[in-house]
């Protein structure tokens, strides 16, 4: 007899979730809490509810949560704060997820009394690591289930087989074949691997994409817009207010109209192997853009340069799964406190897969001085002569070894 009574279950009400709901009610003989979260992956949910409730599962024991604001305002915002890129590249919208979906499946467990959590991450994936350190670092003593490094149902058609055995509904896409890509959507983006893809040489092909045109075909005129940023944040619009589900939701529109937000990557994973994927990513592109934008004229030299430095391991924290790591804590305190000043305007242009940055103000916190930068008589603010000596200074290690060099010959 299993030692586990109560497991809660990150349930999507796909084909490998409910595989993996019936096969834990088989295998642990345990009760199973569902967990459903909405990141705004723009997936109608409640049929997860309807497959929970046929197989037994008690209504106030089935969790559909819309977690969008929050996954906006607390995780994707603090990370652009950052500038966060992973390999140069990557805007890390599978990776901002998980910590999350960690934290609630947590907050379900107290809630209800579980024992343990499960999740349906492959064995060969990153998110099985992203989801686990993040629920041991929630609560220590959490028992994990992770049926794909249990179970043999290793393969697509064993998977099917098991659903036909036991009665799970299977719908007609898994029957004639299903997307020929592993996907996962969310408010930041939408990720593509597998099949045709896993040849690294092969061209993704034009229908995959679904959030985004093809920027040869996007819109011939431009489209202006102005972005208003508080403490390093968006919070309006073309003057519009908004939550920040809300402000992603609309660069999303905006930067898929336009083309904005593709990328083929080749990604190592930390589990020890490359990875192809492609992402749409079109309003984290254009917050990406913008953010360095205000950035440019609010933050001093040495604070930039000191951020742009911390960024990768930042980054990697993310992508590794260290959200909750007291590291990645204290990065975020000094990266939130360099943003008190990143306050004002971003006017940016779009245009064919292009963000274009037209104009940044800030009536507040602005260390641009014209009468210093202008090219034209600055009054005496700004004394030529000085930099003859910083330029004597700064030279004089570099004549001091070209000296003994000549020297030596």
């Amino acid at each position: 007899m299993s030692e586990i009574k109560k497991v809660v279950l990150a349930y999507s009400g796909g084909l490998d979730t409910s595989v993996i709901l019936k096969w834990l009610q088989d295998t642990y003989q345990c009760e199973v809490v569902t967990f459903t979260a909405d990141l705004g992956q723009g997936e109608e949910l409640e049929p997860a509810r309807a497959k929970a409730l046929q197989f037994g599962i008690k209504p106030e024991q089935i969790f559909i949560d819309d977690l969008r604001e929050e996954f906006v305002r607390d995780f994707v915002f603090p990370m652009f704060r950052a500038n966060t890129v992973y390999e140069g590249e990557y805007l890390l919208g599978t990776s901002i997820a998980r910590p999350l979906i960690a934290k609630r499946l947590i907050d379900i467990v107290n809630l209800t009394g579980a024992d343990a959590i499960c999740h349906g991450a492959t064995g060969k994936g990153n998110d099985q690591v992203r989801f686990e350190l993040g629920a041991y670092a929630l609560k220590p003593g959490i028992k994990v289930i992770a049926p794909w490094r249990e179970w043999d149902l290793l393969s697509r058609e064993k998977l099917l087989a098991y659903a036909e055995q036991h009665g799970i509904p299977i719908d007609m896409k898994h029957r004639q074949g299903g997307s020929p890509y592993s996907m996962d959507a969310n408010l930041l983006h939408i990720s593509y691997e597998g099949r045709h893809l896993e040849d690294p040489n092969a061209e993704a092909e034009e229908d995959m994409w679904r959030w985004t045109v093809a920027p040869e075909k996007a819109p011939d005129v431009a489209e202006y817009l102005t972005l208003d940023y508080v403490q390093g944040d968006v919070v309006a619009i073309n003057g519009v207010a908004m939550k920040a589900h809300e402000v992603l939701t609309e660069l999303n529109r905006l930067g898929g109209k336009h083309g904005i937000g593709r990328l083929d990557l080749v990604e190592n994973r930390f589990v020890g192997m490359k990875s192809r994927g492609c992402y749409e990513t079109p309003g984290g592109t254009i917050l990406l853009r913008a953010h360095r934008a205000i950035e440019s004229i609010t933050l001093d030299r040495e604070v930039a340069h000191l951020k742009d430095d911390l960024m990768p391991r930042y980054a990697s924290l993310i992508y590794n799964g260290f959200w909750w790591a007291p590291e990645r804590v204290a990065l975020q305190t000094l990266i939130d406190h360099t943003q008190k000043t990143v306050n004002g305007t971003v006017r940016l242009k779009l245009y064919k897969g292009n963000v274009i940055v037209v104009g940044r103000d800030s009536m507040t916190d602005s260390l641009f001085d014209p009468t210093i930068a202008t090219f034209e008589d600055d009054a005496g603010a700004y004394d030529q002569k000085d930099a003859g000596g910083f330029i004597k200074l700064n030279a004089l290690r570099l004549r001091i070894a070209a000296n003994l060099k000549a020297k030596g010959k």
